[in-house]
């Protein structure tokens, strides 16, 4: 299947040898240090249809990008939106070059960028600035495919308390360069043991503060793992994040960052409703406990913490009276029992007034795989310990009264220890949401959780459970069918036809799709991150990468002979 949309997609290429040459070519340009020390560049596939006309507009936008670069001009933009060609160009130097470091980077990069050839689309980056240009508005984009981190040769030289330092200053900048006006910070932190680190983070001056705050929390959690290396850098399409062990930016351009990190906290409600596709039983216990701790009287009001990516809020456990859900639950009666699963029965309330019903809209739904996405991102990427859920599944995700997700039942999951890439356990799980690696080999990584998302989100777009079979066609699971439907081209077969078609796009529904596909890919390191995903479903236009055949996992899967049973 061909891609819809000649979205840039970028081959990463380290260009060494160039590069080299370069710099000393350019030699004589740096008037102090322009900081160009090369990191990376990104070719697009696709090439222009009129290589004259690129060029011509190629070399106006430059040179009205070196016009507006002045003494307090650090950023700039060029566009050719009527061209026959249209061109869009963004540049940026680090918040602490000087005037003529931040021209003689730009000099570097222009050059650099030139062996792109005519390729639609291209970014550059250097320690000291980052060089783009597109044939479509891409300002506001912060994120994107290609986002890498880069962790420096050797230890620094004072490692006790290093590693403490390094990651308090990088979190701290992550939180309040959003904050700051320009979206630029840069800090000097001291640590235990005498350790010093110095750190910088900043944003394209055309994204949002949302924006801005995603990308750098990608740009975080590729750099989260370097220290205790002396320095490491994280880049993405509109940021970059950076700290060393060696002064590289002068005292004077410190921001007083401690003022932006203290941000007003989200305030949630607190009542929970009935989810979007089943989940009735995860989600009245929840009821449970929240209506316990409204009235429990020796339950104090505690500050919530912020909302990371929309995360869900983790708090410590609760402690309930035994008499308390006696009562609750008319002494553990039958009538008031839903389910049970391997960690105990669920009960409901006595007093429960209702559920809200109906059929969900597709921006509802859309919102909803949104959230997901965002936190389980968080629990992957932002929790101080990265955490493996190992059961996600629909009945797990619930939503409250604003039909937020908020994800649920954390008695399967694994905390992945820093020095890990995976671990090797048990299975313990639910049959038609894990991955084959895991339900068969007990292998278990942070790719077992977007696997099982690719798979809630097939079931919120069609309507249909994962682990029953497909009236139509017969014998057929959900990911299996949605995989046929793929390969012949009819993935709008796949939407539930409760949703109105005047709600959605074509295009928007099928990016969806071929996101969820992405994630249930059989080779692991083919997924997407979590992250990632977050980038792919907020991006404009198509998915330009074709996933790859999924592995079936269902009841007639045979491991050692013996026959799995699907968990319904």
């Amino acid at each position: 299947m061909q891609p819809k949309s000649p979205l840039s997609l970028f081959c990463l290429s380290s260009f060494l040898a160039f590069s080299s040459i370069s710099f000393l070519l350019f030699a004589n340009l740096t008037a102090s240090d322009p900081q160009s020390q090369f990191l990376d560049i990104g070719c697009s596939l696709y090439n222009v249809t009129s290589r004259a006309a690129f060029f011509n507009n190629i070399n106006a936008t430059f040179a009205e990008i070196r016009s507006k670069l002045n003494s307090t001009a650090r950023f700039a933009t060029a566009d050719r939106a009527r061209a026959s060609n249209p061109l869009y160009v963004l540049f940026q130097c680090r918040g602490y070059l000087s005037t003529s470091d931040c021209l003689a980077c730009f000099t570097v990069a222009a050059v650099h960028i030139r062996n792109c050839s005519a390729a639609n689309g291209a970014r550059i980056s250097y320690d000291g600035c980052f060089l783009r240009y597109e044939s479509n508005n891409f300002y506001g984009e912060t994120t994107a495919l290609g986002n890498f981190g880069r962790c420096g040769n050797g230890t620094a030289s004072k490692v006790v308390g290093f590693n403490q330092t390094a990651d308090k200053l990088l979190r701290d900048l992550t939180v309040a360069t959003p904050r700051i006006n320009g979206y630029f910070g840069a800090a000097r932190r001291e640590g235990a043991g005498g350790a010093v680190v110095y750190g910088v983070a900043q944003c394209v001056e055309t994204a949002s503060e949302t924006g801005c705050g995603d990308c750098l929390r990608v740009a975080y959690g590729n750099i989260q793992r370097c220290p205790p290396d002396g320095n490491g850098r994280g880049v993405d399409a509109g940021c970059f994040l950076r700290y060393s062990d060696k002064e590289f930016f002068s005292l004077n351009q410190t921001v007083d960052i401690e003022r932006f990190l203290t941000g007003k906290s989200s305030k949630r409600k607190k009542a929970i409703i009935g989810g979007a596709v089943g989940g009735a039983a995860a989600i009245l216990l929840f009821l449970v406990l929240l209506l316990l701790l409204r009235h429990s009287k020796k339950t104090k009001k505690k500050p919530q913490k912020g909302d990371i990516l929309g995360a869900t809020e983790l708090r410590g456990p609760v402690n309930f009276r035994y008499k308390d859900l006696k009562i609750a639950t008319k002494n553990f009666s039958q009538e008031n029992k839903l389910g049970g699963g391997g960690f105990g029965d669920v009960y409901k309330l006595s007093c429960l007034t209702g559920e809200r019903r109906g059929t969900l809209s597709w921006k509802q739904r859309f919102d909803i795989i949104i959230g997901m996405a965002r936190g389980i991102a968080y629990l992957h990427d932002e929790f101080h310990s990265r955490i493996i859920h190992r059961d996600i599944k629909s009945s797990n995700i619930l939503l409250d009264d604003d039909l937020q997700p908020k994800i649920a039942d954390f008695g399967l999951a694994r905390l992945l220890p820093e020095d890990k890439s995976h671990l090797s356990t048990r299975f313990a799980g639910t049959l038609g949401y894990t991955a084959p690696e895991y339900a068969i080999h007990g292998q278990l990584t942070e790719k077992v959780d977007t696997y099982s998302y690719g798979v809630v989100v097939l079931e919120i777009v069609s309507g249909e459970k994962s682990n029953e079979p497909m009236r139509e066609p017969e014998k057929q699971y959900l990911l299996e069918w949605a995989w046929n439907l793929y390969e012949k081209d009819a993935l709008m077969e796949l939407v539930d036809e409760n949703l109105d078609p005047k709600e959605y796009t074509t295009d928007e529904i099928k990016k969806v799709i071929e996101i969820a596909l992405m994630c249930t890919q059989s080779s692991v390191a083919s997924r997407p991150t979590m992250s990632e995903v977050v980038v792919l479903l907020l991006s404009k236009g198509q998915v330009v990468i074709e996933p790859t055949r999924p592995t079936f996992v269902d009841a007639t899967t045979k491991v050692d002979g013996e026959v799995f049973t699907l968990d319904v």
